[in-house]
């Protein structure tokens, strides 16, 4: 067990850590994507994570990247903590200084407005560093590869741009008809990510 912090009202900790077992989804990937995916264990099972990962892999394939490692780590927190919330999320993250890219699977969001998830890359985290290169992922998200592969698209990109094309990934409504990334898209993303250090070249 790895503890992270402790106040008054309970501590912060990584109480468990395990690596996801994942098939590669395309033959000759070019650049790897090393994943941190933080669960609090009242509102998320590792079975569901475990999946919605396993699931969502293919969709970044396209762009010729692979998940490489994928860490599952379960986490302790005050309850105020276990939601979506900018101040005590930059709070939580702060204590906890994970690698990035993380996904953090929390039970819900006090944001307004309310999303099922929300990424924050490097353009949007200008008042809260703490949270840079960050998913977070509410209870009720549906579509959950779906959602995972659209967030993280974002944040590897580091654009909150969506697109109007039919059967686009970074359409507004993450659905299962909603999957495909364009060659631009694509390039955006290995460029991007790897100049910020969130993707690794295969050499």
């Amino acid at each position: 067990m790895l503890a992270a912090c402790a106040s008054g009202e309970g501590s912060i900790a990584v109480l468990e850590r395990r690596d996801l077992e994942l098939e590669r989804a395309t033959a000759a990937p070019s650049h790897q994507l090393r994943l941190v995916l933080a669960y609090f264990d009242d509102a998320w099972t590792p079975d569901a994570i475990h999946a919605a990962v396993r699931r969502g892999a293919p969709i970044l394939a396209q762009c010729s990247v692979v998940i490489t490692k994928a860490e599952l780590l379960r986490l302790a927190a005050p309850a105020r903590m276990r939601d979506f919330h900018t101040p005590n999320s930059r709070e939580l993250a702060r204590a906890l200084r994970l690698p990035t890219p993380t996904i953090y699977f929390v039970a819900d969001t006090r944001q307004r407005p309310a999303f099922e998830a929300e990424a924050i890359g490097r353009g949007n985290s200008g008042t809260r560093p703490e949270l840079r290169d960050t998913v977070w992922v509410t209870r009720g998200a549906r579509d959950l590869e779906i959602v995972l592969a659209h967030e993280l698209a974002h944040v590897l990109m580091d654009s909150g741009e969506h697109s109007e094309e039919p059967g686009n990934l970074m359409r507004e409504d993450t659905t299962s008809r909603n999957t495909h990334l364009s060659g631009a898209q694509c390039a955006r993303l290995r460029e991007t990510a790897t100049a910020n250090g969130l993707l690794q070249p295969i050499r």
